[in-house]
């Protein structure tokens, strides 16, 4: 009898977790499309700067969500809500949450348009560098157009960039006003 109405208490506990759970992640949620969708285009550019022979068409971030995204000036909060009701026996059943930010990803995409591939698994070492490269300098650039100046690190990256690469990136970075550079080597 103790044990059920220990499970009793618990699962009624649940809807006051959800609600925060959908409250919080729907700000999340929001945010994170929206951050997506503003740093898109810098990502493009940054690329297209970094990669031999890319265009700025080549890089492509996306969101993938735990929920179906609603369409603009849909409630999240409740969408969220829905997607935790709906799932709940099998979070239940596997005893983890299925629904929210927590398990939402981030796609990195390269390639052409029709056939983009993931990053993760299919791009090249030089590929992920530069990808990695550019995200970040799209991110600064991002800061920047708000009329902030912030503070570019980039650590260690001369390792894996010839000399034309390096002094391509130099000169990308001349315009900050201040750059953190890690080297593993003191040329660099």
């Amino acid at each position: 009898v103790a044990r059920g109405s220990s499970r009793d208490a618990a699962m009624s506990t649940l809807e006051i977790w959800d609600d925060n759970l959908a409250r919080v992640g729907a700000e999340i949620l929001g945010a994170r499309l929206r951050l997506v969708d503003d740093l898109r285009p810098y990502l493009g550019k940054a690329y297209e700067a970094v990669a031999r022979g890319a265009s700025r068409d080549d890089a492509d971030l996306d969101y993938k969500a735990s929920v179906e995204i609603p369409a603009e000036g849909d409630d999240l909060r409740q969408v969220l809500l829905d997607a935790l009701a709906a799932r709940r026996k099998e979070e239940l059943d596997r005893g983890i949450s299925l629904v929210g930010p927590h398990r939402d990803e981030l796609l990195l995409t390269l390639g052409d348009p029709q056939l983009r591939l993931p990053v993760k698994g299919y791009a090249s070492h030089g590929e992920s560098w530069s990808y990695a490269l550019a995200l970040r300098l799209a991110s600064y650039e991002l800061l920047r157009s708000d009329g902030d100046d912030p503070i570019l690190v980039l650590d260690d990256v001369f390792a894996e960039l010839d000399a034309e690469r390096r002094q391509q990136l130099a000169e990308l970075v001349a315009g900050a006003e201040q750059v953190l550079v890690t080297a593993a080597v003191a040329a660099d």
